[in-house]
Parts: structure tokens; sequence; C-alpha cells
């Protein structure tokens, strides 16, 4: 109060005085009329709603039950509801539960584990790669052909491509083994990121990774852009002019399509996150002298 009225006096308006100690105006305006702090005084009444220490007992004893031990308080009142007895809300159970230090988890089930969110950082080529599967339209209704893709998502290289009939994870292991072999990865660290599909998740794919010291990686359950390079690619290919205006009729045809799609993308296309160096002079390292 000393320093506000040294301030207002020296010319200062209140309210910037209050501000500069964090102080709110109307905090200053009550104190000048009651200097003295009555709130540690105050008498507050007693709740009309407030269980007595008898009903107290009694949500503990009915928690105690044998039949209620390893249920939460949101089944327990339910429970006793269809018993026809009520005692108290669910969180009036949890609340006499904690002051009588009985707060712990109830039942056999572990506590949730709050696990930190797995990420990888790729600062050079053939250290993260991503993959998925996309549909290729054909010109019989219901048919679809397979577009099996790898990508490097440091150079935004297409590493490997396949396209199949249909989808196994027979193709996917074939697919894996080419860019490994392809890239040279044997021997180095290598992160292949997928989403939560049954050919991502098979045991064939996993042995197969194993086998070539892949390490595997996939999306959070119920998050549908957690594969973002590879949705991205996706969305490019079937949005770029080179996309045919009418479906494929056999699967060679569909080859074809995807084998100018890779070398339009990897050779000529000008990526935007790639500052506009083609994905293969970014996984060349020739992206350092051409933006110099």
């Amino acid at each position: 109060m000393v320093l506000i009225d040294e301030a207002v006096q020296a010319g200062a308006r209140q309210a910037f005085a209050c501000a500069e100690l964090g102080l709110n105006e109307r905090t200053v305006q009550r104190w000048r009329r009651c200097p003295s702090d009555r709130r540690p005084q105050v008498q507050h009444k007693t709740p009309a709603n407030k269980l007595s220490p008898e009903q107290r007992q009694a949500v503990l004893a009915a928690a105690h039950r044998s039949d209620c031990a390893s249920l939460t308080p949101h089944q327990i009142v339910p429970k006793l509801a269809d018993e026809g007895t009520y005692l108290a809300s669910e969180s009036t159970f949890y609340r006499i539960l904690q002051a009588a230090g009985l707060g712990q988890r109830r039942g056999r089930s572990k506590a949730p584990v709050a696990r930190p969110l797995t990420t990888h950082r790729a600062d050079g080529p053939n250290q993260v790669w991503c993959w998925d599967i996309t549909w290729l339209p054909s010109t019989v209704k219901g048919r679809y052909f397979y577009w099996y893709m790898v990508k490097d998502i440091y150079s935004r290289k297409l590493v490997v491509n396949e396209v199949h009939e249909s989808e196994s994870s027979a193709h996917a292991c074939e697919l894996l083994r080419r860019g490994c072999l392809r890239e040279k990865t044997a021997g180095r660290p290598l992160v292949l990121h997928s989403d939560n599909g049954s050919v991502m998740k098979g045991a064939n794919l996993l042995a197969t990774m194993q086998e070539l010291g892949v390490a595997p990686s996939y999306s959070r359950p119920r998050v549908s852009n957690d594969n973002a390079y590879a949705e991205a690619l996706f969305r490019t290919a079937k949005y770029c002019p080179l996309w045919p205006d009418r479906p494929f009729d056999t699967v060679s045809e569909a080859r074809d399509w995807v084998l100018r799609f890779v070398c339009w993308y990897n050779e000529e296309h000008r990526h935007s996150a790639l500052k506009y160096v083609t994905p293969v002079q970014r996984h060349q390292g020739l992206d350092g002298a051409l933006l110099d």
C-alpha cells in the first residue's frame, strides 16, 4: 500500500501501479476500506447435506463389502441402488475413501501408466522409412490393385514400389527385402513406420524385419494421420496431372503407371518441404550445394 501511495503521489495512475505489483485494483480498494484481513475469522455455516460420522462410516462399510471390494464407486452406487439403498454420490464415495487413506486403485488391474510418445528423428537418408498400401481402381467394379510403397521420410524418396492384385504379408516381406538390398542398409539402424493394418503387424513381416535388422514403429491407435508422409504421397499421386482419366484394365497397366510416377516424383518433382529440390537430390546429399 505504501508503494502504491508513493506511485500515485508521483503522478502514476493507481491501476498501473497495481498492475506492476500484480494486484487487482478492486483488491486495493477493499484494503483501503478495511485494512485488516477478516477472511480467517469468517464462520462458515455447516452445509445442510453434510454427512454425519455414522453416514460416513456406512459409506466405508459399503466400500469394504466383499462383493464391492474390487468395484469403483461408479459401480458401487448403482449396485446399492439395485438393492434399494442410497448412501452418497460417486464423488462423495471417492472423497470419503480418499480422506480415510483408501484412495488407491481398487481391484487387481494395474493403474494406467502414462507412456511418453515414441518419436523418431531422421537427419540423414535411410534412417527412418514409412510404408503403406493404397488401392488403385480397376475397370471391374469392386476389384482393386494394391500399390505397396516404401518412402524415406528424410529425403521423401520413394525407395521401392510394387503393385499386386492382392494384399498379403508375403508381398510386404519381399518389398522390404528389395528395399533394404537396394539401399544397402545391412548393418545400419533403420526404423520402418506404418499404421496398424493387419499386413503391417503380421507375424511374417515382423520376422522379416528382425532378420533384416529393421525396428518396427506403428501409429497410435485411432489416430488416422499418424502416417502422414505416406498419406501425403498418395494424395500427391492421385491429384497430379499424371493420374489417368480412367481406371486400369490390367495390373500391368497399373505397374507401368506407378513406374512413370515414381520416376517423375523422385527425379523431377520439386518438393515444397525440401525447399524445392527433388527427392533424389536430397537423398544423394546434393541439396546443400544446390541451395547455396
